[in-house]
């Protein structure tokens, strides 16, 4: 297998790392807009080195991907940028005739009218509008293949198949105990990205309504988080397993909700307020800049932030329902100890858990264990292997009755 990895940011810089260490790929194509860093990437990588080259290429630039793609005789696209770039890519690797991968979905846009009842394009709906043209060509779209979405899918399938008779509710919820030493703001992964999946009009989906929208930051409740995490508050966002799980998995109710705190809900609120999520430009002295881009470039790229965080984040799946007649409720879970992953690979916490994933399936796909056309979500795929890997790969999940 021959990898296209589009995105050298954190992210995309733990892939190498934990792709450096299987022998499941022949090579990896790193590539960034900003080539400096897909060569750091690849320099970090030492005696790995030589099956992993760096080069430049623009993800907005569709038709500059696929001629990449064919020049270098890639099987697969994994896509570790934003979700700005996710229509782009995954086009170039259908134009291709290749696999693509992506942690993230295609972006949505609020109801005109009723932003906090009804949806309006919901997350990925560009993408699954594509699925019939993926499966004539007879090609894979693995889509939300990170953490959240991604091992939170996994789990939501393999407790169906394997936990449960019936499913009520599956809830992903998201909690973490990370500080960042000398920062009073600095979040740990892409604030553009955090910045569009907070305040944004939050999913749920429910069997006799379908899916619909809530205010932001809706619903909150106290969710208590394993090994040493504790309680955290947590809120409705908007996020793709609650696009995704109910495509796959019976369930009468799917909710995905985020321990962000109260100080993090107010900066977002205050960003909202003063105009500084939109991603629209503005005219300033010198040419016209994105607000969301502005503030994003006077925070610290989360990547570098490791050696200052300290504490573990932890993804999860809660899940109630029935089994054997009887009533049951289980949360299904990992956690990543920032100080083990950086010790371990140098990445910090959340970039390295949504980094092994990916790095998993395409390991699953180059063995054939997961296989399929058209565009698919982790959960309509066998979870056994996903998670048998994710214990091999020295990073094992948990399971923790209610």
């Amino acid at each position: 297998m021959r990898v296209l990895l589009v995105g050298a940011g954190g992210v995309g810089t733990a892939i190498t790392r934990i792709a450096a260490r299987r022998s499941f790929f022949d090579h990896m194509v790193v590539t960034d807009y900003d080539l400096s860093r897909a060569e750091a990437a690849v320099a970090a990588l030492g005696g790995e080195e030589e099956r992993f080259t760096a080069l430049r290429v623009d993800a907005s630039d569709r038709t500059a991907v696929t001629a990449l793609i064919a020049e270098q005789r890639c099987d697969i696209l994994v896509n570790a940028t934003d979700p700005r770039f996710v229509m782009p890519l995954f086009d170039a690797a259908l134009a291709a005739g290749v696999d693509y991968l992506d942690m993230a979905m295609s972006l949505s846009s609020p109801h005109p009218e009723r932003p906090y009842e009804e949806c309006g394009v919901k997350l990925g709906d560009g993408q699954f509008e594509r699925a019939a043209a993926w499966e004539e060509a007879g090609r894979l779209a693995l889509v939300g293949v990170g953490v959240e979405p991604g091992l939170s899918d996994v789990f939501a399938r393999y407790a169906a198949d394997e936990l449960f008779d019936e499913i009520e509710e599956i809830g992903v919820r998201d909690g973490a105990n990370l500080t960042v030493e000398g920062y009073d703001f600095a979040p740990s992964f892409s604030i553009w990205t955090t910045i569009e999946e907070c305040l944004n009009p939050p999913v749920v989906w429910e069997k006799d309504r379908g899916w619909f929208t809530t205010a932001p930051f809706s619903e909150p409740e106290v969710f208590d988080f394993p090994e040493g995490i504790g309680p955290v508050e947590c809120v409705n966002v908007e996020h793709e397993e609650v696009l995704l799980i109910p495509r796959w998995v019976e369930s009468r109710r799917v909710t995905f909700k985020y321990g962000l705190g109260d100080e993090f809900i107010e900066t977002l609120k205050t960003l909202h307020k003063l105009g500084l999520d939109r991603t629209d430009k503005v005219s300033v002295p010198g040419g016209d800049v994105s607000p969301r881009d502005v503030v994003a470039a006077c925070l610290p790229d989360p990547a570098s932030l490791g050696e200052l965080m300290r504490g573990k984040t932890c993804a999860g799946t809660w899940v109630k329902g029935t089994k054997d007649g009887a009533p049951r409720e289980v949360y299904l879970y990992h956690v990543v100890d920032n100080q083990w992953s950086m010790r371990e690979y140098g990445s910090q916490a959340v970039v390295w858990q949504t980094a092994i994933n990916p790095v998993i399936a395409l390991e699953l796909v180059a063995g054939g264990a997961w296989n399929g056309t058209g565009v698919l979500g982790a959960e309509a795929l066998d979870p056994r292997p996903f998670l048998d890997l994710l214990v091999e790969y020295g990073s094992p999940w948990g399971l923790r009755e209610q």
